[in-house]
Protein backbone atom coordinates (compact mmCIF):
# COMPACT_ATOMS: atom_id res chain seq x y z
CA UNK A 1 0.00 0.00 0.00
CA UNK A 2 2.60 2.75 1.07
CA UNK A 3 4.82 1.82 -1.90
CA UNK A 4 1.71 2.07 -4.21
CA UNK A 5 0.90 5.71 -2.55
CA UNK A 6 4.47 6.89 -2.99
CA UNK A 7 4.29 5.80 -6.89
CA UNK A 8 1.09 7.60 -7.17
CA UNK A 9 2.38 10.76 -5.52
CA UNK A 10 5.70 10.67 -7.41
CA UNK A 11 3.49 10.66 -10.93
CA UNK A 12 1.44 13.63 -10.07
CA UNK A 13 4.53 15.74 -8.98
CA UNK A 14 6.06 14.62 -12.94
CA UNK A 15 2.46 15.95 -14.42
CA UNK A 16 2.24 19.58 -12.95
CA UNK A 17 4.97 21.39 -14.35
CA UNK A 18 3.88 20.48 -17.97
CA UNK A 19 0.50 21.93 -17.15
CA UNK A 20 2.14 25.22 -15.79
CA UNK A 21 3.76 25.65 -19.30
CA UNK A 22 0.61 25.01 -21.27
CA UNK A 23 -1.26 28.10 -19.14
CA UNK A 24 1.57 29.66 -19.88
CA UNK A 25 1.82 29.46 -23.18
CA UNK A 26 -1.69 30.20 -23.69
CA UNK A 27 -1.60 33.38 -21.71
CA UNK A 28 1.30 34.49 -23.74
CA UNK A 29 -0.47 34.24 -27.12
CA UNK A 30 -3.36 35.85 -25.61
CA UNK A 31 -1.57 39.02 -24.72
CA UNK A 32 0.53 38.63 -27.88
CA UNK A 33 -3.02 39.00 -29.93
CA UNK A 34 -3.88 41.90 -27.58
CA UNK A 35 -0.86 43.79 -27.98
CA UNK A 36 -1.03 43.37 -31.98
CA UNK A 37 -4.41 44.69 -31.80
CA UNK A 38 -3.60 47.96 -29.81
CA UNK A 39 -0.32 48.51 -32.62
CA UNK A 40 -2.70 48.42 -35.31
CA UNK A 41 -5.39 50.98 -33.50
CA UNK A 42 -1.97 53.09 -33.07
CA UNK A 43 -1.68 53.19 -36.72
CA UNK A 44 -5.38 53.91 -37.72
CA UNK A 45 -5.65 56.78 -35.42
CA UNK A 46 -1.91 57.79 -36.71
CA UNK A 47 -2.92 57.38 -40.41
CA UNK A 48 -6.47 59.62 -39.43
CA UNK A 49 -4.11 62.11 -38.01
CA UNK A 50 -1.90 62.60 -40.89
CA UNK A 51 -4.97 62.90 -42.97
CA UNK A 52 -6.78 65.57 -41.65
CA UNK A 53 -2.97 67.12 -41.48
CA UNK A 54 -2.49 66.50 -44.96
CA UNK A 55 -5.95 68.26 -45.55
CA UNK A 56 -5.43 71.08 -43.27
CA UNK A 57 -1.86 71.87 -44.73
CA UNK A 58 -3.15 71.25 -48.68
CA UNK A 59 -6.16 73.74 -47.81
CA UNK A 60 -5.46 77.36 -49.86
CA UNK A 61 -4.41 80.00 -46.83
CA UNK A 62 -6.78 82.72 -46.38
CA UNK A 63 -6.09 86.34 -47.03
CA UNK A 64 -3.27 88.28 -44.87
CA UNK A 65 -6.59 90.97 -43.94
CA UNK A 66 -8.70 87.34 -43.45
CA UNK A 67 -6.19 86.23 -41.04
CA UNK A 68 -5.42 89.39 -39.51
CA UNK A 69 -9.13 89.75 -38.34
CA UNK A 70 -9.74 86.00 -37.54
CA UNK A 71 -6.82 86.35 -35.24
CA UNK A 72 -7.87 89.38 -33.23
CA UNK A 73 -11.49 89.97 -33.63
CA UNK A 74 -13.39 88.47 -30.81
CA UNK A 75 -15.68 85.67 -31.13
CA UNK A 76 -18.95 86.20 -32.84
CA UNK A 77 -18.11 89.69 -34.58
CA UNK A 78 -19.03 88.27 -37.68
CA UNK A 79 -22.17 87.16 -36.16
CA UNK A 80 -22.91 90.65 -34.72
CA UNK A 81 -21.23 92.58 -38.42
CA UNK A 82 -23.82 90.23 -39.81
CA UNK A 83 -27.20 91.07 -38.15
CA UNK A 84 -25.85 94.66 -38.26
CA UNK A 85 -25.32 94.68 -42.10
CA UNK A 86 -29.21 93.42 -42.47
CA UNK A 87 -30.45 95.92 -39.73
CA UNK A 88 -28.72 98.88 -42.09
CA UNK A 89 -30.11 97.38 -45.58
CA UNK A 90 -33.33 97.04 -43.91
CA UNK A 91 -33.04 101.03 -42.82
CA UNK A 92 -31.27 102.03 -46.19
CA UNK A 93 -34.49 100.21 -47.95
CA UNK A 94 -36.65 102.54 -45.95
CA UNK A 95 -34.91 106.02 -46.49
CA UNK A 96 -34.50 105.25 -50.26
CA UNK A 97 -37.81 104.21 -50.65
CA UNK A 98 -39.49 107.10 -48.97
CA UNK A 99 -41.03 105.06 -46.17
CA UNK A 100 -39.10 106.09 -43.54
CA UNK A 101 -42.09 108.72 -42.45
CA UNK A 102 -44.59 105.83 -42.55
CA UNK A 103 -41.97 104.02 -40.37
CA UNK A 104 -41.55 106.56 -37.63
CA UNK A 105 -45.52 106.95 -37.27
CA UNK A 106 -45.74 102.69 -36.98
CA UNK A 107 -43.82 102.42 -34.64
CA UNK A 108 -44.72 106.04 -32.47
CA UNK A 109 -48.44 104.41 -32.95
CA UNK A 110 -47.28 101.20 -31.60
CA UNK A 111 -45.50 102.28 -28.78
CA UNK A 112 -48.77 104.33 -28.15
CA UNK A 113 -51.32 101.45 -28.51
CA UNK A 114 -49.14 99.92 -25.79
CA UNK A 115 -49.51 103.30 -23.17
CA UNK A 116 -52.72 103.61 -23.75
CA UNK A 117 -53.65 100.01 -22.78
CA UNK A 118 -51.83 100.60 -20.04
CA UNK A 119 -53.71 103.38 -18.79
CA UNK A 120 -52.12 106.48 -20.42
CA UNK A 121 -54.77 107.61 -22.84
CA UNK A 122 -55.90 111.46 -23.29
CA UNK A 123 -58.94 111.38 -22.03
CA UNK A 124 -59.42 114.87 -21.61
CA UNK A 125 -58.06 118.31 -22.96
CA UNK A 126 -58.37 121.44 -21.54
CA UNK A 127 -57.80 124.78 -23.91
CA UNK A 128 -57.33 128.41 -22.41
CA UNK A 129 -56.92 131.43 -24.46
CA UNK A 130 -58.48 130.37 -28.14
CA UNK A 131 -60.89 132.98 -29.88
CA UNK A 132 -59.76 132.58 -33.30
CA UNK A 133 -58.63 128.62 -33.76
CA UNK A 134 -61.27 125.77 -33.10
CA UNK A 135 -59.99 123.09 -30.13
CA UNK A 136 -59.44 120.61 -33.13
CA UNK A 137 -57.37 123.22 -34.90
CA UNK A 138 -55.19 123.63 -32.24
CA UNK A 139 -54.67 119.91 -31.47
CA UNK A 140 -54.28 119.40 -35.09
CA UNK A 141 -51.63 122.37 -34.89
CA UNK A 142 -50.07 120.56 -32.04
CA UNK A 143 -49.75 116.91 -33.40
CA UNK A 144 -52.10 115.09 -31.10
CA UNK A 145 -54.47 112.79 -32.31
CA UNK A 146 -56.91 110.12 -30.77
CA UNK A 147 -54.00 107.43 -30.99
CA UNK A 148 -51.94 109.95 -28.71
CA UNK A 149 -50.79 108.75 -25.36
CA UNK A 150 -50.30 111.21 -22.69
CA UNK A 151 -47.14 109.02 -21.83
CA UNK A 152 -45.27 109.73 -24.84
CA UNK A 153 -46.29 112.70 -25.60
CA UNK A 154 -43.63 115.32 -26.19
CA UNK A 155 -44.96 118.86 -24.71
CA UNK A 156 -42.25 120.93 -25.68
CA UNK A 157 -42.83 118.99 -29.36
CA UNK A 158 -46.47 120.49 -28.96
CA UNK A 159 -45.29 123.74 -27.89
CA UNK A 160 -43.17 124.69 -31.02
CA UNK A 161 -45.74 123.42 -32.99
CA UNK A 162 -47.94 125.73 -31.88
CA UNK A 163 -46.12 128.54 -31.74
CA UNK A 164 -44.96 128.29 -35.18
CA UNK A 165 -48.81 129.30 -36.17
CA UNK A 166 -48.93 132.76 -36.80
CA UNK A 167 -52.14 133.18 -34.90
CA UNK A 168 -50.43 131.90 -31.82
CA UNK A 169 -48.45 134.09 -29.95
CA UNK A 170 -47.07 132.05 -26.87
CA UNK A 171 -48.02 128.52 -25.53
CA UNK A 172 -48.02 126.52 -22.62
CA UNK A 173 -48.45 122.72 -22.71
CA UNK A 174 -48.68 120.51 -19.52
CA UNK A 175 -49.41 116.79 -18.96
CA UNK A 176 -51.61 115.99 -15.94
CA UNK A 177 -51.18 112.07 -15.34
CA UNK A 178 -53.12 109.38 -16.07
CA UNK A 179 -55.17 111.49 -18.94
CA UNK A 180 -55.66 114.95 -19.13
CA UNK A 181 -53.77 117.51 -21.28
CA UNK A 182 -53.88 121.04 -20.78
CA UNK A 183 -52.71 123.97 -23.43
CA UNK A 184 -52.70 127.84 -21.91
CA UNK A 185 -52.43 130.11 -25.55
CA UNK A 186 -51.62 133.68 -26.00
CA UNK A 187 -53.09 134.71 -29.22
CA UNK A 188 -52.29 137.59 -31.82
CA UNK A 189 -54.97 139.82 -32.51
CA UNK A 190 -56.20 140.62 -36.25
CA UNK A 191 -54.66 144.22 -36.69
CA UNK A 192 -55.57 145.15 -40.82
CA UNK A 193 -55.64 144.19 -43.98
CA UNK A 194 -52.41 143.87 -46.50
CA UNK A 195 -52.24 144.38 -49.86
CA UNK A 196 -48.88 143.54 -51.59
CA UNK A 197 -48.40 142.55 -55.17
CA UNK A 198 -52.38 141.14 -55.52
CA UNK A 199 -52.11 139.34 -52.82
CA UNK A 200 -54.28 140.30 -49.65
CA UNK A 201 -53.69 138.87 -46.04
CA UNK A 202 -54.64 139.52 -42.42
CA UNK A 203 -51.82 140.50 -40.44
CA UNK A 204 -50.86 141.06 -36.42
CA UNK A 205 -49.78 144.10 -35.44
CA UNK A 206 -45.97 143.13 -35.50
CA UNK A 207 -46.27 142.61 -38.94
CA UNK A 208 -46.63 138.76 -39.21
CA UNK A 209 -49.34 137.26 -41.75
CA UNK A 210 -51.97 135.54 -39.39
CA UNK A 211 -54.07 134.32 -42.72
CA UNK A 212 -53.01 134.21 -46.46
CA UNK A 213 -56.36 135.00 -47.29
CA UNK A 214 -59.52 136.96 -45.99
CA UNK A 215 -62.80 136.09 -44.28
CA UNK A 216 -65.64 137.99 -44.85
CA UNK A 217 -65.20 139.10 -40.24
CA UNK A 218 -62.36 140.89 -41.44
CA UNK A 219 -63.25 143.01 -44.21
CA UNK A 220 -63.97 145.91 -41.63
CA UNK A 221 -60.14 146.36 -40.80
CA UNK A 222 -58.23 149.24 -42.29
CA UNK A 223 -56.42 148.44 -45.23
CA UNK A 224 -52.92 148.86 -46.36
CA UNK A 225 -51.14 148.60 -49.19
CA UNK A 226 -47.06 147.95 -50.45
CA UNK A 227 -44.22 146.45 -49.54
CA UNK A 228 -43.11 147.24 -46.03
CA UNK A 229 -46.75 148.25 -44.79
CA UNK A 230 -47.19 145.49 -42.99
CA UNK A 231 -44.49 146.21 -40.26
CA UNK A 232 -44.87 150.30 -40.62
CA UNK A 233 -48.70 150.03 -40.31
CA UNK A 234 -49.05 150.22 -36.68
CA UNK A 235 -47.20 153.35 -35.77
CA UNK A 236 -49.07 154.77 -38.74
CA UNK A 237 -52.46 153.92 -38.06
CA UNK A 238 -51.74 155.03 -34.39
CA UNK A 239 -50.97 158.62 -35.50
CA UNK A 240 -53.72 158.47 -38.32
CA UNK A 241 -56.50 157.42 -34.92
CA UNK A 242 -55.69 160.59 -33.73
CA UNK A 243 -56.79 162.87 -36.57
CA UNK A 244 -60.78 161.31 -36.88
CA UNK A 245 -61.37 163.73 -39.09
CA UNK A 246 -59.38 162.56 -41.84
CA UNK A 247 -59.20 158.88 -40.50
CA UNK A 248 -63.34 158.22 -41.18
CA UNK A 249 -63.03 159.14 -44.26
CA UNK A 250 -59.51 157.17 -45.46
CA UNK A 251 -60.22 154.05 -47.23
CA UNK A 252 -56.38 153.02 -47.25
CA UNK A 253 -52.83 154.01 -46.67
CA UNK A 254 -50.46 153.33 -49.11
CA UNK A 255 -47.03 152.84 -48.76
CA UNK A 256 -44.56 154.50 -50.97
CA UNK A 257 -41.11 153.51 -52.03
CA UNK A 258 -40.86 152.46 -48.82
CA UNK A 259 -40.68 155.90 -47.38
CA UNK A 260 -43.50 157.92 -46.89
CA UNK A 261 -47.75 157.32 -46.85
CA UNK A 262 -50.22 158.70 -49.61
CA UNK A 263 -54.15 158.32 -48.26
CA UNK A 264 -56.68 156.88 -50.37
CA UNK A 265 -60.09 158.54 -49.74
CA UNK A 266 -63.40 156.91 -50.10
CA UNK A 267 -64.29 159.14 -52.81
CA UNK A 268 -61.49 158.52 -54.35
CA UNK A 269 -59.19 161.35 -53.62
CA UNK A 270 -55.87 161.17 -53.27
CA UNK A 271 -53.75 162.85 -50.16
CA UNK A 272 -49.92 162.84 -50.53
CA UNK A 273 -47.86 162.79 -47.40
CA UNK A 274 -44.50 164.43 -46.96
CA UNK A 275 -41.60 161.79 -45.87
CA UNK A 276 -41.04 163.84 -42.84
CA UNK A 277 -43.84 166.25 -40.49
CA UNK A 278 -46.80 163.51 -40.82
CA UNK A 279 -48.47 164.51 -38.08
CA UNK A 280 -48.47 168.34 -39.23
CA UNK A 281 -49.49 167.54 -42.52
CA UNK A 282 -52.45 165.08 -41.35
CA UNK A 283 -53.29 168.00 -38.61
CA UNK A 284 -53.54 170.78 -41.25
CA UNK A 285 -55.68 168.34 -43.70
CA UNK A 286 -57.73 168.06 -40.39
CA UNK A 287 -58.34 171.92 -40.67
CA UNK A 288 -58.88 172.46 -44.27
CA UNK A 289 -61.77 169.91 -43.77
CA UNK A 290 -62.86 171.91 -41.17
CA UNK A 291 -62.62 175.25 -42.60
CA UNK A 292 -63.17 174.79 -46.33
CA UNK A 293 -64.51 171.27 -46.75
CA UNK A 294 -61.46 170.02 -48.55
CA UNK A 295 -62.89 166.98 -48.79
CA UNK A 296 -66.51 167.75 -50.77
CA UNK A 297 -64.66 169.92 -53.36
CA UNK A 298 -64.24 168.67 -56.88
CA UNK A 299 -60.45 167.44 -56.71
CA UNK A 300 -58.87 164.57 -57.60
CA UNK A 301 -55.61 165.29 -55.57
CA UNK A 302 -53.70 166.89 -52.66
CA UNK A 303 -50.02 166.79 -52.89
CA UNK A 304 -48.68 168.09 -49.18
CA UNK A 305 -44.95 166.84 -50.35
CA UNK A 306 -43.24 169.97 -50.08
CA UNK A 307 -42.87 171.89 -47.30
CA UNK A 308 -44.02 175.67 -47.85
CA UNK A 309 -47.38 174.90 -50.20
CA UNK A 310 -50.14 172.58 -51.04
CA UNK A 311 -50.79 171.70 -54.67
CA UNK A 312 -54.17 170.68 -55.30
CA UNK A 313 -55.08 168.64 -58.52
CA UNK A 314 -58.41 169.25 -59.78
CA UNK A 315 -61.18 166.70 -61.61
CA UNK A 316 -61.52 166.85 -65.23
CA UNK A 317 -64.75 168.36 -65.17
CA UNK A 318 -63.84 170.91 -62.42
CA UNK A 319 -60.64 171.91 -64.61
CA UNK A 320 -63.05 172.72 -67.81
CA UNK A 321 -65.32 174.65 -65.21
CA UNK A 322 -62.34 176.65 -64.12
CA UNK A 323 -61.44 177.36 -67.61
CA UNK A 324 -64.44 178.21 -69.06
CA UNK A 325 -64.85 180.37 -65.81
CA UNK A 326 -61.93 182.02 -66.90
CA UNK A 327 -62.40 182.50 -70.34
CA UNK A 328 -65.57 184.49 -69.71
CA UNK A 329 -63.95 186.38 -67.65
CA UNK A 330 -61.38 187.44 -70.74
CA UNK A 331 -64.21 188.13 -72.93
CA UNK A 332 -66.00 190.77 -70.20
CA UNK A 333 -62.83 192.42 -70.38
CA UNK A 334 -62.33 192.37 -73.61
CA UNK A 335 -66.49 194.15 -74.19
CA UNK A 336 -65.43 196.86 -71.26
CA UNK A 337 -62.22 198.03 -73.17
CA UNK A 338 -64.24 198.37 -76.14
Amino acid sequence: MDGAGSLTRSLFRSLRPQADLKAAAIGAVVLLREWLQDKRDERRAAAKIKTRAKAVVEREPPPRVVALVERYLPRRVGISMTVLLLIGSCGFGIVKGGHLQDFITAVSDTRNALANSAGFRITSVVINGRKQLTQDEILAIGGVSGRSSLLFLDADAVRDKLKANPWIADATVLKLYPGQLMIELTERKAFALWQEAGRLSVIADDGAVLEPYVSRRFLSLPLVVGKGAETQARDFLALLARYPQVNAVTKAAIFVGERRWNLRLKDGLDIRLPEQDVGNALAMLSKLDKEDRLFSRDIVAVDMRLPDRLVVQLSEDAAKAREDLFKDKKKKKAGDSA
